[in-house]
């Protein structure tokens, strides 16, 4: 139990950081609750920003990934997201920082209506954007459940632990909002990023160190192709250079874009972005693969010897939390296992963000804040935040799926969809909401498709989320081409250099 009880206090440490928050918001104007006042200075906006991208996806997901399928891993997802996130950040980041500020928006689905005049299309947005952002957020409970499950011995159950996380999550922001999360993930990824290197050095040791574990690997057949990437065709490879596109679409990061306090603040995260992706990734791909050798840990061994069996990948989002509790002294392992959980809870930001797309998006554009006042905006914001972590909670209890897998089929796919109306909206004054209606609806259809469809579906060899962005982008410039454009005023205000 004394990893377990690091783990503990760090949540309670959280959660105090949260109601300190609270204490020093203005606790009652909506842009103070659900933008931090866009105020947050540059250290805080960078690491916090990058805190909320950076979930138990990135975490156990990746190691779990890199346990059945290899280095290939970190090629997939962390080597092009540090190309293709800090690109988007700089040039629709900062364009959605200028509009909001401009403009006084506060969600995307804001400026969408703002730029395209449109009402109810922006409601299908919005839908549509909540729908594909419930994945990301149970993933944040299951890696919770998984992390004190496994830390504790299975003292802790996996409901328990998913159940604690919850709550602590669900309290720091229904009392901190925006200042109270972002605090909360800054202090987050400093200690993951501090504690990350320490696991792989203290694991990487008592396994024998880096060269004998690679060796081992690579002069076992079983394991050989671990360190290549024969495990992924090309094709399959290429697909997932279109995942990191979908950054820019998450609701909670492109709201994230409009706390900055200046636009300058967007120039360091640029810069340092892709050195956290590499402090993060790479430590959790290493153990993932490293886990193959680990067979004197019995759970890691049996989900060896079934994935031989079978010759299929078996879950893997836990065996790096495996190694921990094998080859860490106690107490160490507790301080890794907070600067996991410190990862892993980044599901704080998507839920906030949710709230406040529902009561900008939805309780206020449809008259509930002008009849009812802000203090009714915020509680509504409280109580959703309330309900959707309960969705999410007893969502995870059943969850079936792989955390890495969820988020690839769903999160990402849909997402990296959605990123052409961003383009459209910010970049192309010819846009139009006609545009943007044919790709929500053809995005709505082909996530529910993907549902049904089997487990490792390909289009001429290539993942969902290649023809989806590309039809995408293509029926926002099609449709757009063919359908009246707004007003020129409000062209002008979004493009002043644009004649009309």
């Amino acid at each position: 139990m004394i990893p377990a009880l690091f783990v503990l206090a760090y949540l309670a440490i959280v959660l105090y950081i949260g109601i300190f928050a609270f204490r020093r918001s203005g606790g009652t104007a909506a842009e103070d609750f659900f933008l931090a006042g866009r105020s947050l200075g540059p250290w805080v906006f960078l690491l916090s920003l990058f805190g909320t991208h950076m979930t138990a996806f990135a975490i156990l997901g990746s190691s779990g990934h890199a346990f059945n399928f290899g280095i290939v891993t970190y090629g997939l997802m962390a080597s092009i997201s540090a190309l293709v996130v800090p690109v988007c950040l700089l040039f629709l980041g900062t364009r959605l920082w200028s509009v909001g500020k401009r403009f006084g928006l506060i969600t995307p689905v804001q400026i969408f209506r703002d730029r395209w005049e449109c009402g109810h299309i922006g409601t299908l947005i919005f839908f549509l954007q909540a729908a594909l952002l419930i994945p990301y957020i149970i993933i944040g409970v299951m890696g919770g459940g998984t992390t004190l499950s496994v830390i504790s011995g299975g003292f802790i159950p996996f409901w328990l632990g998913g159940l604690l996380v919850a709550l602590v999550v669900m309290s720091y922001v229904f009392f901190g909002g925006m200042r109270g999360t972002a605090w909360v993930n800054t202090f987050q990824t400093v200690l993951f990023l501090g504690f990350g290197a320490i696991a792989v050095m203290l694991i990487g040791q008592g396994m024998g160190g880096f060269t004998s574990v690679t060796e081992r690997l690579l002069n076992n057949p079983a394991t050989a192709s671990l360190l290549t990437r024969e495990k992924f065709s090309l094709t399959a490879f290429f697909s997932y250079t279109f995942n990191p596109l979908s950054a820019i679409a998450f609701p909670h990061i492109a709201i994230f874009c409009l706390t900055a306090r200046k636009v300058t603040q967007f120039k360091r995260t640029v810069i340092f972005y892709p050195i956290c992706i590499l402090l993060i990734w790479l430590p959790c791909v290493y153990l993932g693969v490293a886990a193959n050798q680990a067979t004197d840990i019995p759970a890691i061994e049996a989900k060896i010897e079934a994935r031989a069996a079978t010759g299929r990948p078996v879950p893997g989002d836990d065996v790096m939390l495996q190694l921990l509790n094998r080859y860490a002294p106690g107490w160490i392992a507790g301080l890794l296992g907070a600067g996991i959980m410190a990862a892993v809870m980044a599901s704080d930001s998507q839920i906030l963000a949710l709230s406040t797309m529902f009561t900008e998006d939805i309780f206020a554009f449809y008259g509930g804040k002008a009849r009812f006042g802000e203090h009714a905006q915020i509680f509504t914001g409280r109580l959703f935040v309330v309900l959707v972590t309960a969705f999410a909670y007893f969502t995870a209890l059943n969850a079936k799926v792989a955390i890495f897998d969820l988020a690839v089929q769903y999160a990402f796919a849909g997402y990296a969809a959605m990123s052409p109306l961003f383009v459209a909206a910010l970049c192309w004054r010819g846009s139009t909401k006609w545009g943007a209606l044919a790709a929500t609806l053809f995005i709505s259809a082909s996530t529910v498709a993907l549902y049904f469809l089997p487990r490792g579906f390909t289009v001429a060899g290539f993942a969902p989320v290649v023809p989806m962005t590309l039809i995408s982008a293509a029926l926002v410039w099609g449709v757009s081409l063919l359908t009246p454009k707004p007003s020129a005023a409000t062209i002008h205000r979004y493009f002043p250099s644009a004649s009309v």
